[in-house]
């Protein structure tokens, strides 16, 4: 679960890709546009920067970028359905850089938002920058989701627990598991050198979650909306550093900030 310092670097070019495409893309999010288009946009923006867009073919994933809208939880196929005014879509970027992956999202309001779903949005960030800042050598696993449900909860809203952050580098998905909760079974100890995803799934309702028949694309039983944020992290020496960040310094979930409704 170590990656050598080569690693490392490489890692940090390929998540400073994935944050320019989210970046790229983000502008294009817009009443009318269909999620096919911001599939399209992904893919030409990550063959431009030398990438590969790691979902696409990814165990028969048909398109390059993951778009979920509303009550899709995660892993929603981007089609022909237009965004509507009121819409919220996650955009899960990947990319296949110099032999290593780089993985991230942001939650897009498309148009004006209802104030329960912009403190969704904006608090499942803040939920994802509470799991990161637990992120430190020597802390077990369980205190990244220990810090998220702790914010969740003061927010009355749900946590996905059938999705988890995952351990990435070389493959798209290793073998360590992060959960967005409080599990004390996930009592592997922080190191330097590690690499992996903090990226919560947040809801308004229960979220006990469905699958559609195309095998992708999970929902909420209950219909109501979820949103997630996801960054890839590597344990430092004293703490953490975000490696899905442009290389101009800009972190994408900034750069489209939500601020919670008064």
């Amino acid at each position: 679960m170590l990656r050598t310092p080569d690693e490392v670097e490489r890692m940090r070019r390929a998540g400073a890709a994935a944050a320019e495409v989210l970046l790229e893309v983000g502008p294009e999010v817009l009443p009318g546009v269909t999620t096919d288009h911001l599939d399209e946009v992904v893919h030409e923006a990550t063959i431009a920067r030398g990438g590969y867009p790691s979902p696409l073919n990814y165990r028969g994933y048909p398109k390059s970028v993951c778009t979920s809208v509303n009550e899709v939880i995660c892993h929603g196929i981007p089609d022909s359905r237009p965004l509507a005014d009121g819409d919220i879509v996650n955009v899960d970027v990947t990319i296949f850089l110099d032999g290593v992956h780089g993985d991230t999202s942001v939650t897009f309001a498309v148009g004006d938002l209802t104030d329960h779903d912009r403190m969704l949005v904006a608090e499942t960030r803040v939920a994802m920058d509470e799991g990161i800042a637990a992120v430190a050598p020597g802390q077990p696993v369980c205190a990244i989701g220990r810090a998220i449900e702790r914010h969740a909860r003061r927010h009355g809203l749900g946590i996905v627990r059938e999705f988890i952050g995952h351990g990435i580098g070389t493959e798209f998905h290793s073998g360590l598991q992060v959960p967005h909760y409080h599990d004390p079974r996930a009592s592997t100890i922080l190191v330097p050198g590690m690499t992996f995803t903090v990226e919560p799934m947040l809801t308004l309702g229960d979220p006990s979650c469905g699958m559609w028949d195309d095998d992708w694309t999970a929902v909420t039983l209950d219909g109501r909306r979820t949103a997630q944020f996801e960054h890839t992290v590597l344990v430092t020496e004293d703490g953490v550093e975000l490696l899905t960040v442009a290389s101009d310094g800009t972190v994408p979930a900034d750069a489209f900030a939500l601020p919670a409704a008064v």
